[in-house]
């Protein structure tokens, strides 16, 4: 098999979050239109993420957040995003960096797709993450806590490693990029 000395792999991944970035970046500055929304997985325990204490607890490797309708102070860089969501009725500020971001969906239309976090998982289970508490953003308390819930994915290739059976095929199918490459 040839060298990809390329890397059309890395490269889809940066486009992919530049996507992310883009509608992020405007969602910030006009809010979302129509009946768009986002959800976003993440890993936890990736460089620069700051999540809730209880949230990293509940959640000590990925989870997933929806920005739809309560959210607040939502601000993108370069390099990360931060929002102010709701759980268990409490507002809490989350700063994710893009490169931590796994999967990315907007179920209005519909549109997703998976990535693979730029820090090879045993850094991120390696590195001590650094949690600051959320800051006060005199939000007030809404009815309805914003949805924030884990991902577990199950890929039926690390499945068929471990010689168990495939998870079920779910209702929107993301491909990973890794799924076309030639081994």
């Amino acid at each position: 098999m040839p060298t990809d000395y390329i890397r059309y792999d890395l490269l889809v991944q940066e486009a992919l979050r530049s996507v992310v970035r883009k509608v992020l970046g405007d969602a910030a500055r006009g809010g979302l239109p129509g009946e768009h929304h986002f959800n976003i997985a993440f890993k936890t325990q990736a460089p620069g993420v700051v999540v809730p204490a209880a949230m990293l607890q509940r959640y000590p490797d990925e989870m997933a957040i929806i920005l739809q309708h309560e959210f607040w102070d939502l601000e993108v860089t370069a390099d990360a995003f931060s929002v102010s969501l709701n759980f268990s009725r409490k507002p809490e500020r989350l700063t994710i960096p893009f490169d931590s971001i796994t999967g990315f969906s907007d179920p209005s239309v519909p549109f997703g797709f998976k990535l693979e976090p730029r820090v090879p998982s045993d850094a991120v289970k390696a590195t001590p993450s650094t949690r600051e508490p959320a800051r006060k953003s005199g939000l007030a308390p809404t009815a309805q806590p914003t949805a924030a819930t884990a991902t577990k994915p199950k890929s039926a290739e690390a499945s068929a490693k471990k010689g168990e059976p495939p998870a079920e095929p779910e209702v929107a199918k993301v491909v990973s990029i890794d799924a076309f490459r030639k081994k």
